[in-house]
């Protein structure tokens, strides 16, 4: 099930606390640019379906990772690509993004999202695995 764009720019805006949507909606565009990066095929493709058609476009056209970044770096990158970002304020937007597509997903995609991004973006998702 497609989430429409207001339905998720709100989700995000409230998870992260944004004082409008255009906050949040210049953070959903960062951080699925370099979410679309680390995925390939199927999965993205997949992912894409479940997202409004704009950031679907930008999962699909990602910035060109030269290397999956740990998630420690894929926060570092957000803060970099979002103005006046810190790394704290960027980990803050990362899971209220991030949360949200894990929503749209749901859990086995996800799963599948997962298996293509090194260890620890369960966290950034907010569905920690258990040990």
């Amino acid at each position: 099930m497609t989430l429409h764009m207001d339905a998720f720019l709100d989700r995000v805006k409230e998870r992260g606390e944004y004082e409008n949507r255009q906050e949040a909606q210049r953070a959903a565009r960062v951080i699925l640019a370099l979410l679309g990066a680390h995925l390939v095929g199927e999965v993205r493709s997949r992912l894409a379906a479940r997202l409004p058609e704009d950031f679907a476009l930008i999962l699909l056209n990602p910035l060109q990772s030269a290397e999956p970044l740990s998630p420690e770096r894929f926060v570092r990158a957000t803060a970099a690509w979002i103005e006046g970002a810190t790394p704290r304020t960027a980990a803050w937007d990362v899971g209220a993004v991030l949360s949200t597509v894990a929503d749209a997903a749901g859990d086995d995609l996800l799963q599948q999202v997962l298996l293509q991004l090194p260890a620890g973006y369960d966290l950034l998702f907010g569905r920690p695995e258990p040990t």
